[in-house]
């Protein structure tokens, strides 16, 4: 499960942006989920779409980063605790971004209605449960995005060999899979 001493042969910047494709892809997904939830509250539009693209793109940008490292070897696979570390200083700042984009958006000269560092420690505790969302849907989309392009990526191929070690080694954990006992409230 040790990643490789030497980066794989090919065009390393091309088969790294692909290899990120799927860390980025969850960007939009969290501004989807803003611009829902100003569509809910009632937000003028404007201050929806600021939302949605301040959240969304600081997000793609630091998903991109996170499968990047991923694949260098700098984070293990399902890891919660080097990611959470991550996401511990960069969610707190993309909130930070994002409050200030729709300060300006709105054109207040006040950014937060609470201190930074109140607000700072608040996003950080936040931080965690979003690690848990983030690492729940990569592991769901990484491993088919890296299967699909792993024929023409050596940096994809090398991530599918650490992803199919690491599914070995937590089936030897596991131990041997007794047989699934029928349910008894079928009936024949």
């Amino acid at each position: 499960m040790k990643p490789p001493d030497t980066p794989p042969e090919g065009r390393p910047l091309f088969d790294h942006a692909e290899v990120a494709v799927p860390g980025a892809a969850i960007g939009p997904v969290v501004g989807l989920f803003a611009a829902g939830v100003g569509v809910l509250a009632g937000l003028p539009v404007e201050v929806t779409l600021t939302l949605a693209l301040a959240m969304g793109g600081p997000i793609a940008l630091l998903g991109a980063g996170y499968c990047v490292l991923l694949a260098r070897g700098v984070f293990t696979i399902g890891s919660v605790a080097p990611l959470a570390l991550y996401w511990l200083v960069g969610f707190p700042l993309v909130r930070l971004f994002d409050s200030y984009a729709v300060a300006q958006v709105v054109g207040s000269d006040t950014v937060l209605g609470e201190p930074l560092l109140s607000f700072l420690a608040l996003q950080a505790m936040l931080s965690f449960g979003f690690t848990i969302g983030f690492l729940w849907l990569h592991e769901r989309i990484a491993p088919r995005w890296l299967l699909r392009i792993r024929g023409h990526n050596p940096v994809a191929a090398a991530l599918v060999e650490r992803y199919m070690e690491h599914a070995d080694h937590l089936n030897r954990r596991r131990g041997p899979q007794r047989p699934r006992r029928k349910s008894s409230n079928t009936s024949p």
